[in-house]
């Protein structure tokens, strides 16, 4: 059997599965008529990502292909890329660390300091300081901004590869997106040890921020694929994604808790269709709810679905305008 058709097989197996968990699972503790139209969209949704797989299949596949063949290359220009950001400073890749450090040590000022006896409850039975559950959820929000800005600004920064014939361009955005993957690294490492300060201590829920922090690299890397094909030929869009980031922090339960809407039922599905909502909630839920994603099946589900949606279009339309960048660019 070829590669083609084992792909296909698996994916085949795994949407029937899916389809068949989607509408046998049920939670005795959600609405009854939530629960059918959330049953209802996934399948809309899974069924339509199914059948533009298939159709575009040789199209689609062809870009993680390329990632998965030049992975070597990727990982050592990634590295060169966060290098090379700070050369001919004299602290060099220093400052990279710095931004996340001044931004965590300002809340815990403003919060810890002058505003201490904020709190934000945590499912009803606990509090903890409102510094702490904001900053485990800026964290991935971070990563993001700094992610997709430079994936989208990727070929602009890159464009004397781009006109190489012989280069891999379709390689350019993820090297930014792993570049930027080191910086985070390092935050998350330091929001654990002041969480550890404050009694926090890692468990085996800890490790889950691997996963939600895969999660948002998939994400922002299908997204990446569609902003820099086209901000290649409209340059506008550099302008708007940095404008739709200022709101996204608002509209993503970053400095708000989500649990306040849940009055308003309407208002909290639109906010959860926010990709980043996941991740936020995933983060704390984590560190502070102890609740595992396979707990969220549903919220988890539309994640990996969208994204799946996400990154074909991505490969798509890279595909499509790829053979335009050189003359544009």
């Amino acid at each position: 059997m070829s590669r083609k058709k084992k792909l296909i097989t698996a994916v085949t197996v795994a949407v029937v599965a899916l389809n068949l968990y989607i509408i046998f699972h049920h939670n005795p503790l959600a609405d009854r008529t939530q629960e059918i139209i959330k049953k209802i969209i996934s399948c809309v949704i899974l069924e339509g990502f199914y059948i533009v797989f298939i159709k575009m299949y040789d199209k689609i596949i062809i870009l993680p292909i390329e990632l998965y063949q030049n992975r070597k290359l990727i990982w050592k220009l990634a590295k060169n890329d966060f290098k090379t950001r700070f050369a001919g400073s004299y602290f060099g890749i220093f400052w990279g660390f710095v931004p996340p450090i001044i931004t965590v040590l300002l809340y815990w000022f403003v919060f810890g300091v002058v505003m201490p006896n904020r709190a934000t409850n945590i499912k009803g039975d606990m509090e903890l300081p409102y510094i702490l559950w904001l900053i485990v959820g800026i964290v991935p929000w971070f990563y993001f901004s700094e992610a997709i800005s430079g994936g989208t600004n990727a070929l602009l920064e890159y464009n004397y590869l781009v006109k190489k014939v012989v280069f891999k361009i379709s390689i350019l955005p993820i090297i930014k997106i792993l570049s930027a993957l080191f910086v985070h690294v390092f935050f998350v490492c330091f929001t654990l040890i002041l969480l550890a300060c404050y009694g926090f201590l890692p468990d085996l829920y800890t490790l889950q921020l691997i996963y939600y922090s895969f999660c948002m690299f998939m994400f922002v890397l299908g997204l990446s694929y569609i902003t820099c094909s086209l901000i290649v030929f409209f340059r506008d869009l550099g302008q708007m994604i940095a404008i739709a980031l200022q709101v996204g922090i608002w509209a993503t339960p970053i400095l708000w808790n989500l649990h306040l809407l849940d009055n308003k039922p309407v208002i909290r599905f639109i906010i959860k269709l926010n990709p980043m909502t996941y991740i936020v909630e995933g983060y704390r839920g984590s560190i502070f709810d102890k609740i595992g994603f396979w707990e969220t099946f549903y919220s988890t589900a539309y994640f990996w679905i969208l994204t799946a949606c996400t990154f074909a279009v991505g490969a798509l339309v890279f595909k499509r305008l790829k053979i335009h960048f050189a003359d544009v660019l």
